[in-house]
């Protein structure tokens, strides 16, 4: 593999986040110095961190960051609960319109109860009852007593994600795209959703299968067959929800990475929690920020360097002496940086 540390290194924001999210972003930035980094991080904060060091969950300065850099490698954000706070999470896909979430879903440590699992699921980020519209109607002297949210779906954006998922299945020669909606209960919402990315997928016909499924029978046969499925596209509540399941069928958060793709700025993420009753003690798993870092190598080109580093992340995970403990495991977050630092060596010889 070239080694590409004498090129121009591509700009990018890094926010290492709150809780574990630190321990896991320092594993990364040492494995891109070995693996010959393509990257010149430019480090920014966010989540709780950034609440107490600046006053604000996402400071001027990291918005202002990602606006130059139109790319970012975030580690997990802490939202505190009650006060009013909105997810950091939804701020930074609204703010930069990052309306495609992309979740793929490998099987990599062997033996489970799932071999070879290959999916990938896309989800529409920025409409759906994600959009916020929620109110409360009094009653009496309950001011809670009815809660009411609006969910909002429009052709537009319902277009523009189904062209991205079929553009994606050809793009990275995958078989099908299944639909996924709820349109014989919610038949404006989902319907709208269904019906255009149909007419979508017949401009594709040629190229890719695809079929659509209701997302309750498509949460039962996930567990059932999850073979059977391929690329799965969905709105905003459907595709957060089942990409979590997909996540579980290759042994949890800590394998799966996230992307979320806008026309301006990309925002590449470790989709699980900050888990702060494990930071600082060692027990993070930095796979899945690898893995998203792996993902915003091929969406700058870089798909050599992906391809070798999920060859050494696979390596390091096919035993289990390289296992943290959340794979059953007791290797210690910073010894899996070591091992994965170790293997990309041998491969580079």
């Amino acid at each position: 593999m070239p080694n590409s540390s004498t090129q121009q290194q591509i700009p990018v924001t890094l926010i290492p986040g709150d809780g574990i999210g630190p321990e896991i972003v320092d594993v990364v930035v040492r494995v891109f110095d070995t693996l010959g980094n393509p990257f010149a991080w430019e480090t920014q904060q966010a989540g709780v961190n950034a609440l107490e060091k600046h006053g604000d969950l996402l400071p001027q300065a990291t918005l202002d960051s990602i606006s130059r850099t139109g790319l970012a490698l975030k580690g997990p954000l802490s939202t505190p609960v009650g006060g009013g706070f909105r997810s950091v999470n939804v701020r930074l896909r609204e703010t930069f319109q990052l309306y495609a979430n992309v979740r793929p879903a490998r099987t990599i440590v062997p033996g489970g109860r799932y071999e070879k699992i290959d999916l990938v699921l896309i989800r529409e980020n920025l409409e759906g009852l994600y959009v916020g519209h929620e109110h409360y109607v009094p009653i009496g002297d309950d001011a809670h007593a009815v809660a009411m949210a609006t969910g909002i779906n429009t052709r537009a954006g319902s277009r523009r994600i189904s062209k991205f998922a079929f553009d994606y299945a050809v793009r990275n020669n995958r078989r099908k795209v299944t639909i996924v909606h709820k349109a014989n209960v919610l038949k404006a919402l989902t319907g709208l959703f269904l019906e255009t990315a149909k007419q979508v997928g017949l401009n594709y016909a040629d190229q890719i299968e695809f079929n659509d499924r209701i997302v309750d029978a498509c949460a039962m046969q996930l567990v059932l067959n999850p073979w059977q499925f391929d690329v799965i596209v969905s709105t905003n509540l459907f595709g957060d929800i089942l990409s979590d399941q997909i996540a579980g069928l290759v042994g949890g958060l800590g394998m799966a990475p996230g992307a979320n793709i806008g026309e301006r700025a990309a925002i590449f993420e470790a989709v699980h929690g900050s888990a702060p009753d494990i930071a600082g003690k060692g027990m993070a798993n930095p796979t899945a920020l690898l893995l998203a870092a792996a993902l915003m190598l091929e969406h700058k080109g870089q798909k050599e360097k992906a391809t070798f580093l999920r060859d050494a992340i696979d390596s390091v995970l096919s035993t289990a002496s390289g296992r943290t403990a959340d794979l059953g495991g007791t290797v210690s977050t910073s010894k899996y940086g070591d091992l994965l630092i170790e293997r990309i060596r041998d491969m580079q010889k």
